[in-house]
């Protein structure tokens, strides 16, 4: 590759060696092919710098952060980001705030983001951009000349065209993904739906090449699962002397789950369906907890806080009706916990569950089954909306909406002899290693590497007649 690879995504690190997930995969890309970082600064400032400046470590890539004001943040992030298209990306179009000053701070944020970018962007420079912060990025790179590869990835589920009718009417998502040359989505069931989305379109016409022309532009739509570092995650659950003395010190049977605190991961109905296996359950049988770690997410949000409060109304629920002097049925930790005990705790429980209303891939569902004991392992319990049930098609699936569903869900994976364990796990464990995120970051590296050219269509000229 002549050019170099511009990463670009709303968050950066600031660690000389970042760890798990997608900062991992992109990291190491980074690091091997070399290349530059972007993302926004993790401290806003009244006087946002007109240039990118250098931030964090530099030795084998560099980094670099556009600053955001106070106004910003409100705007273009709390705002449109996360209270307009987080919302309709995740079939939540009741909790949309729309208001104009979160759109002109969107626009002036990518705008502004593109010009600096522009600056310091080789023609022969890939520029990689992530999720849905950055939507109408290319669009605004483009108006300014840019002509090299530019790449997309939605990190999130692709909204469907119903939901879309919740965006205000310039944001035309069509049009902006046309200016990228691949649009990468998790899964085959995201590229229905953007594929979907064009054809709705009255500008848009799929070429035989099996791109899409929608305008002036052409774009080329692909799932690229996103996964997670298998051995790095394989060797954290094995876990060291004090990650073994927490993790067993845990009586009984532990079912864990592991997701931010947002109304997409459907964390009230789990608590629900979990107070009705509890309910059910024969008395005789040994004690089930269920942890449940819920790190705190866009609190300044009301949606979010509402669902805090919704959420310590049921562990209260739940562990008044059920509890005893010596058990805590529901375990509920609202912060942070360090991942290679996370990575133990998997270890730990005979059951994982996962299930979101709506989650564009869900890691956590893969590091819960990376994580097991293959001689003795536990049973992921996985919503079939979430992007991972596309291949770990071994797990228990279920409806996040059904709690009976889910309670019985419960009873099976509890139940499960050993051998119908071990079956399940090498099936998933098998999917999980072929999605390793090391190879996804790879795969679209070279995809937008081989993308054909995307020639600019200029639309034929309509002579005026009078009829």
């Amino acid at each position: 590759m002549a050019g170099r690879l511009i990463v670009i995504s709303n968050r950066i690190p600031s660690e000389a060696a970042p760890s798990g997930g997608l900062v991992f995969a992109l990291h190491e890309t980074l690091r091997k092919i070399g290349g530059v970082w972007i993302g926004s600064h993790p401290e806003t400032t009244d006087n946002p710098a007109e240039n990118l400046t250098k931030y964090g470590d530099q030795s084998e890539y560099a980094r670099l952060s556009f600053s955001l004001s106070p106004e910003d943040y409100q705007n273009f992030y709390l705002g449109f980001s996360n209270s307009v298209l987080w919302p309709v990306c995740h079939r939540r179009g009741d909790l949309v705030e729309l208001d104009r000053g979160f759109e002109r701070g969107y626009s002036a944020v990518n705008a502004r983001l593109a010009q600096q970018v522009i600056k310091i962007a080789g023609p022969e420079d890939m520029i990689w951009v992530h999720d849905y912060h950055f939507f109408p990025l290319a669009t605004e790179l483009r108006k300014l000349g840019f002509t090299g590869k530019i790449g997309f990835f939605l990190h999130i589920p692709f909204p469907a065209l119903g939901d879309m009718g919740a965006l205000p009417r310039e944001a035309n998502l069509a049009h902006w993904l046309a200016d990228y040359d691949l649009v990468g989505l998790q899964t085959r069931a995201d590229v229905a739906r953007c594929l979907e989305m064009f054809r709705a379109e009255t500008d848009s016409e799929f070429l035989m090449n099996g791109t899409i022309k929608c305008g002036a532009r052409a774009v080329a739509v692909r799932s690229f699962p996103i996964g997670i570092d298998v051995e790095t995650f394989v060797q954290a659950a094995q876990g060291g002397s004090e990650q073994d003395r927490l993790a067993d010190d845990m009586a009984g049977d532990i079912v864990i789950g592991v997701d931010r605190l947002d109304y997409s991961k459907g964390l009230p109905n789990r608590f629900r369906a979990f107070g009705r296996y509890l309910e059910t359950r024969d008395e005789r049988e040994r004690r089930v907890s269920m942890v449940q770690i819920a790190p705190p997410s866009r609190e300044e949000v009301a949606a979010y806080r509402e669902l805090r409060y919704e959420l310590e109304e049921l562990v209260g629920r739940v562990n008044g009706e059920h509890g005893e002097i010596d058990w805590t049925p529901l375990r509920y930790i609202h912060r942070n916990l360090d991942r290679d005990l996370l990575a133990r705790l998997y270890r730990r429980a005979r059951v994982g569950i996962v299930t979101p209303f709506a989650d564009g891939m869900n890691l956590v569902a893969k590091e819960y089954i990376a994580a097991q004991d293959p001689e003795d392992p536990g049973v992921l319990i996985l919503s079939h909306m979430a992007g991972a049930a596309e291949d770990l098609t071994d797990a228990i699936l279920v409806n996040p909406y059904d709690i009976e569903d889910m309670s019985e869900a419960l009873k099976t994976a509890l139940a499960l002899p050993l051998e119908e364990r071990k079956r399940r796990h090498a099936s998933c464990m098998a999917q999980v290693r072929a999605t390793d995120v090391n190879r996804w970051s790879q795969t679209y590296v070279q995809a937008l590497k081989n993308c054909a050219p995307m020639l600019v269509v200029k639309p034929p000229v309509r002579e005026w007649s009078e009829a």
